[in-house]
């Protein structure tokens, strides 16, 4: 199989000492996929920044004029508590967003038969009229507005430890954006309940799966196999796109899931084939969290590995001690709400 690549080390430059997200998570994921020998069999990328017109698919001006301002700063702004932006981090945020935009090209003018970006700022905290979260521009939900220009279904899966607040708001109330989070709760930002499916003519089209701290390999792969991929199945996607943070393994530092790296190298390989089932192997993975560097690094490697068709898995750290099943009445609740019981 082709994959589109696109990293840019350039992103670097938007950094700040101390802070979890830091450019050294980034580096970390360039490293091993250049020493494992792998760039080379993927589609290299261009970069480019996004246009402001595609930007504001998602975002408003207001928004943008914030980023604008701070970009003629000379120091470093706090959006919030958690969330800084430097002069330069507007303009890289929109190259990330570009190097996307041009991955989804790839994918749909049928020269890669998959996608793949490493790219930071993260995205899927960031709202329509805010950054938060680490995050500043929406990735993922902009470039699911772009590929709508050609395919009108497209779906969303998060895997992220943290709900995916900011790409559920962008489509909370639109039947053609399928988004479905699972996510540790409580934990930041607090939102994703399960009783968040959705409003207006999207009621039904949001899923989000709230986990109990603890939950691991054995509740994600009845997670997997009786709800996610047969909602996928049900709503048809014409494309998929995935938030991919390694931030619910049972290493990081910021989060209680218990994952291990060849439950996320399974969970890729499932998404990766329903696409193939459902819209010709149309999927693009997009980074988003993970603060252990050693696990992101790895995960990153085996997503290279899964894309590229290989069956090779890494994993030098192991499992998780403990793997409780999922709770049977959260299962239940999900597929009722859902229709998919």
């Amino acid at each position: 199989m082709t994959t589109a690549f696109f990293t840019d080390t350039r992103f670097a430059h938007h950094t700040l000492p101390g802070h979890p997200e830091h450019a050294g998570r980034l580096t970390a994921i360039q490293k091993r996929l250049e020493e494992s020998g792998i760039i080379p069999d993927f589609m290299l990328i261009d970069p480019r920044e996004a246009t402001p017109e595609e930007i504001q698919r998602v975002h408003t001006t207001e928004y943008l004029d914030v980023l604008q301002w701070i970009a003629s700063q000379e120091r470093t702004v706090g959006l919030d508590p958690d969330t800084y932006v430097l002069p330069e981090s507007y303009e890289l945020a929109r190259i990330a967003v570009g190097g996307l935009l041009n991955v989804v090209d790839a994918v749909m003018e049928k020269r890669a038969d998959n996608g793949y970006a490493a790219i930071r700022p993260p995205g899927h905290h960031a709202t329509p009229t805010r950054g938060m979260g680490f995050c500043l521009l929406n990735n993922i939900a902009i470039a699911a507005r772009y590929a709508q220009a050609k395919f009108g279904r497209v779906a969303i899966v998060d895997f992220d430890v943290h709900h995916g607040n900011g790409t559920q708001d962008a489509f909370y109330e639109d039947p053609s954006v399928y988004f479905i989070s699972s996510h540790q709760s409580p934990l930041y930002p607090g939102s994703g309940s399960l009783l968040e499916i959705g409003s207006g003519a999207g009621h039904g089209f949001t899923m989000n799966i709230p986990l109990s701290a603890g939950a691991g390999d054995a509740a994600f792969e009845t997670l997997y196999q009786h709800l996610v991929l047969p909602a996928l199945a049900r709503f048809q996607p014409e494309l998929m796109f995935i938030s991919a943070g390694f931030d619910a393994h049972w290493r990081d530092p910021l989060a209680n899931l218990q994952l291990s790296l060849p439950m996320f190298a399974n969970m890729t390989r499932w998404l990766i084939q329903t696409a193939q089932v459902l819209c010709e192997g149309r999927i693009i993975f997009v980074t988003e969290g993970g603060y252990d560097l050693e696990v992101l690094s790895h995960a990153n490697l085996n997503l290279g590995y899964a894309l590229l068709g290989r069956d090779t898995i890494q994993d030098p750290i192991g499992k998780a001690k403990q793997n409780p099943p999922l709770d049977n009445d959260l299962l239940e609740q999900l597929l009722n709400r859902h229709e998919l019981g």
